[in-house]
């Protein structure tokens, strides 16, 4: 004789297996159409981008002095590090404006190239202002860096800045280049170092000293 079937009889293996799948399913799906997760929080920060005609003569890749290093070194190690800012690193070096530069905000310094150097002075001229003119020098130097970390960019947009010795540069997009107080332009911009930008600038700025001289170049 036949019996009815009971209603706690266990159901079939393939039934239990397709509840047990159901819940993964469904975090699978809900993990799939949620909010997108955060990327980690130690993923590598965008390389810097440095601009400019001088970029491509400069280090670049994984060569020594390639922008993405200089972005974690100190201002000072970063501008040894630039092959064409020997002379003006020599000079904030022997200067001491680079341990007087302000703190907490960061810095921008406007980095004349050696070759707008050897325009502007001779040999003996420069030699006389390291040695016999720090106060000269000083002050010519502070005319190249403005308080706060800005991109050329910004710089361009705020169309002036002030240099920490109280000066006031106009800057402006001329076609390919930016140009900075109607006297030097922007040759390879947005070098990065710890709290700092720096941009080189093929002419020097600020007021020269009597040291000067422009019509007797310096030495190569």
């Amino acid at each position: 004789m036949s019996h009815p079937a009971s209603p706690n009889r266990t159901p079939p293996r393939h039934t239990r297996r397709l509840r047990l799948l159901a819940p993964a399913l469904l975090l699978a799906v809900t993990a799939c159409t949620g909010a997108p997760t955060n990327p980690p929080s130690d993923a590598a920060p965008p390389a810097p981008q440095v601009s400019g005609p001088l970029c491509a003569a400069l280090p670049t890749g994984t060569d020594p002095g390639n922008p993405t290093f200089l972005a974690g070194q100190p201002v000072d190690q970063a501008l040894r590090w630039i092959p064409t800012l020997t002379t003006f690193e020599a000079a904030l070096r022997s200067s001491g404006v680079l341990t007087d530069l302000p703190t907490g905000t960061g810095v921008t310094i406007l980095a004349p190239s050696d070759d707008a150097f050897d325009a502007k002075f001779s040999e003996d001229n420069w030699d006389d202002l390291m040695t016999q003119h720090t106060d000269q020098l000083r002050n010519l130097l502070t005319a190249h860096v403005i308080a706060g970390t800005h991109r050329i960019d910004d710089l361009v947009n705020a169309g002036t800045a002030s240099t920490i010795d109280g000066t006031t540069i106009t800057i402006a997009r001329t076609g390919p280049t930016i140009r900075l107080a109607d006297r030097a332009d922007a040759v390879c911009a947005d070098y990065q170092a710890t709290n700092t930008r720096i941009h080189i600038i093929n002419a020097v700025l600020g007021p020269l000293p009597t040291t000067a001289n422009d019509s007797d170049h310096r030495a190569h």
